[in-house]
């Protein structure tokens, strides 16, 4: 059989546009030139828009991208022309808090919802009131709707519900309305939030649910029957008393069982899914969940944390489950035999240094790999964690760069990098099981983020595997801390937390998230510390971009393949929340703290862009920093929104959280 030919798109626009005049590409050559790099190179800023007098919360495009709409803290929606940078309408809501989510139904219906508590739909063309939801007993912090559908609606609410509303039906705001589809009280205890929800635009029944914790929740709706508020309190009590009512069952689990065990699947980053103790600190929360166009990947933006991004239909669970040494049974595979180390390694250097490559590498992937090298020499971790990344996307069955990359991310350190480098280690093994250095780094991660037990066994396997270097220096080190840490976890009782933990959740809860899935790919430098609404998006029907907002008012755009940053501008004087895509063009908006509403687009390439950031590796330095602060004073450092000079007094107040 002769070589596969590489498909048309990564040939470039010239490729594609060969592949078209041959008839080779149809509908995916709009799709692929939708968004490129060379656009995202040049991208900057086109226009701001002026008209609101408070935060800027939400964003989002009609279905063509003729219209944007925008909505605020000072009550108002604003749909615009994007292309004459013109007001359409300024409607002035019924609601008394700021809006935190608008949503188009249709082309002439817009649905909002509200820190009041409220969801509310109106006609365009009459302003008549088309719903009017007060249910929730909380914020309502987001909407999403169905593509295939414009009359059903779903809102989530720090109420910890998630609710249905079908336009189609009257609704009356009491016990009879059978509207919750989601009653996170029931299953996380009294103190659960819904934060954000989103639907998967190719199978509309997937419901994807984010919560006041880093687990993402993913739901079948086709399998779930909608229930009723167990208990009701009278909606002219304040929203604490009824809240408190509805709490009478929190931790029990659903009544009627509503959401059988195979109607959802959790998905979160094995780093915290895996740890002992789940009661992390900061307090994680997810702020944003997107699906591709596609809809087989799922984008979370996690608070205190990164974004990460995950494959639903190929999800594995997290390689401390699918430990290698279960595998291999505390001893060899069948048939194998005790090994020396690959390429002549004499055992006096195991944890550290570079690893010389088993075959020639490509000359591109040679020179990324030296210059990679040269950068943890140096002591930049972060350079050359974005080298190894290139390096492995065009090369990605070589162990080397998995190992030499694993050493990297231990060194740096951030949130999330000695997990990431367990898995690394873990691949490189799978490729190549004599890598000596990705055995060791395996037990030396596993110690790290204290599960001192598989440290133990990893460590054993790999003195019987590479006998030689069983008497190292290393070694020696790592086996004592491993028995300090054993002896310790014997002596202690049982957590009290867990125990607690175990109170607050239902049975079926703790089975979900014993059962969570792993991310793919995760992009780091942003910081998602301050606001709970903050996006990450897709950015392309291909979805070869990532975006988001950031505390430090910079968008960041990442390379989704990489996880490499390419891009990032300055969207805000404090704050970016929001960044939406035009749905068939290289258009982006974006919103913050400051009360306008920000157009990207590519710019001519001798045009300086002023608001790029010139030192992106400096920017998500000083975000890993700041998300490691204290909370107060992460928030003091984004207090100049809540009082700048130039802020009017009057204007309505930002509530960060």
């Amino acid at each position: 059989m002769g070589r596969r030919e590489d498909p048309a798109w990564t040939k470039g626009t010239v490729g594609l546009t060969a592949a078209r005049e041959r008839g080779d590409v149809d509908r995916q050559f709009q799709s692929r030139l939708v968004v490129t790099r060379s656009m995202i190179n040049r991208l900057g800023l086109e226009k701001e828009l002026h008209g609101h007098s408070g935060c800027v919360n939400c964003l989002e495009w009609n279905h063509d991208g003729s219209i944007l709409a925008s909505a605020s803290d000072d009550l108002h929606v604003i749909l615009w022309d994007p292309y004459r940078y013109k007001q359409l309408h300024n409607i002035a809501t019924d609601h008394t808090g700021n809006i935190f989510s608008v949503k188009f139904l249709s082309a002439d219906t817009v649905a909002t919802c509200a820190a009041d508590g409220t969801v509310r739909a109106r006609s365009l063309a009459g302003g008549a009131a088309l719903r009017d939801c007060s249910c929730h007993c909380g914020r309502v912090k987001r909407l999403a709707a169905a593509p295939d559908n414009p009359q059903l609606l779903w809102s989530a609410g720090e109420d910890g519900l998630v609710l249905q509303h079908d336009m189609r039906m009257s609704h009356r705001c009491n016990s009879d309305s059978a509207n919750v589809l989601v009653n996170l009280l029931n299953h996380l205890g009294r103190y659960a939030e819904a934060k954000c929800v989103a639907v998967n635009p190719r199978r509309p029944y997937q419901l994807a649910v984010g919560a006041n914790d880093f687990y993402v929740r993913l739901y079948d709706t086709r399998m779930i029957k909608l229930a009723k508020l167990q208990v009701n309190a009278p909606s002219s009590r304040l929203m604490w008393e009824r809240q408190h009512v509805r709490c009478s069952r929190a931790g029990h689990g659903d009544p009627d069982l509503n959401v059988p065990r195979s109607a959802v699947h959790y998905f979160a980053p094995g780093h915290l899914s895996m740890e002992p103790n789940e009661h992390t600190f900061p307090k994680k929360a997810t702020t944003y969940v997107a699906f591709s166009h596609d809809g087989n990947e799922l984008l979370v933006n996690l608070g205190s944390e990164q974004v990460y991004l995950f494959d639903i239909n190929s999800a594995r669970r997290p390689v401390l489950v699918e430990s290698f040494i279960i595998q291999h049974n505390h001893g060899y595979r069948e048939g194998e035999a005790k090994q020396g180390p690959r390429n002549g390694t004499n055992g006096t250097n195991v944890a550290h240094g570079p690893m010389d490559p088993p075959a020639q590498l490509p000359e591109p992937v040679r020179l990324l790999k030296e210059k990679a090298n040269e950068y943890v020499n140096k002591g930049d971790y972060s350079a050359a964690v974005q080298l190894y990344n290139s390096a492995i996307g065009l090369c990605p069955n070589c162990a080397v760069l998995y190992s030499n990359r694993a050493a990297a991310l231990m060194r740096r350190g951030w949130s999330g990098d000695t997990y990431a480098a367990i898995k690394d280690c873990y691949r490189a093994i799978k490729l190549d099981g004599s890598h000596v250095k990705s055995h060791f780094r395996l037990a030396k991660g596993l110690m790290d983020v204290k599960r001192a037990r598989e440290a133990h066994e990893c460590l054993l396997y790999f003195k019987d595997k590479f006998p030689r270097h069983a008497a190292s220096h290393a070694v020696f080190l790592l086996q004592k801390d491993i028995n300090v840490a054993l002896e310790t976890l014997e002596t202690q009782p049982d957590e009290a937390d867990e125990a607690e933990e175990n109170q607050s959740t239902s049975v079926l809860e703790r089975q979900l998230r014993a059962a969570a899935l792993d991310y793919s790919q995760r992009f780091l430098g942003h910081c998602n510390t301050t606001t709970d609404i903050k996006e990450a998006n897709f950015l392309g029907p291909d979805a070869n971009f990532v975006a988001a907002g950031s505390d430090d008012g910079s968008m960041f755009i990442w390379c989704r393949r990489s996880g490499n940053i390419v891009r990032v501008l300055r969207g805000d004087e404090s704050i970016v929340n929001c960044v939406q895509l035009h749905p068939s063009a290289c258009l982006l908006a974006s919103s913050g703290i400051e009360a306008v509403v920000r157009l990207w687009s590519p710019r001519p390439d001798d045009e300086p862009e002023p608001r790029l950031v010139a030192d992106a590796a400096a920017a998500a330095h000083a975000n890993q920093q700041r998300m490691r602060s204290d909370p107060f004073e992460a928030m003091l450092l984004n207090i100049s929104f809540a009082g700048g000079p130039d802020r009017d007094p009057h204007s309505p107040a930002c509530r960060p959280t």
